[in-house]
């Protein structure tokens, strides 16, 4: 399996706040270049549009601890999904039926290991980035 490796650091901070504030100097670019839902094009699916929305709401379930981990590979997993040619390993999502997930791998610059998973609707072909976040 191929690690893609990204030009980004983790991003620095002690506590969510911190962490937060440089995750949107990353986001808020992106946000701006539509008045829709915000979305970066990937390399590996054809330059097709993978939607951000679904990331945060998911990232608001998680513990303030867990949210500061994740959140600092934000930078390193937009990176990956833009310039990564890299295929992940893919299934089919046990939940639904219609959906398949798929689980990019990358080290940060600092050498560290992440991972960056992506929702796949088979029906409507759309894709949304679900989480990032560290590997053990």
């Amino acid at each position: 399996m191929f690690i893609f490796q990204s030009s980004f650091g983790k991003l620095s901070g002690s506590n969510y706040s911190e962490v937060l504030a440089q995750a949107w100097l990353y986001y808020l670019p992106i946000k701006r270049k539509t008045k829709r839902r915000p979305y970066v094009r990937s390399c590996f699916f054809q330059k097709d549009k993978i939607f951000l929305d679904r990331f945060w709401s998911h990232l608001m379930e998680k513990s303030w601890s867990d949210r500061t981990r994740r959140l600092k590979f934000f930078a390193c997993g937009l990176d990956l999904l833009q310039h990564s040619h890299a295929a992940p390993s893919s299934k089919d999502n046990p939940n639904k039926h219609q959906e398949i997930l798929h689980r990019f791998s990358g080290i940060t610059r600092d050498g560290e290991l992440f991972f960056v998973q992506v929702r796949e609707n088979t029906v409507t072909s759309q894709k949304s980035l679900i989480s990032i976040f560290p590997g053990d």
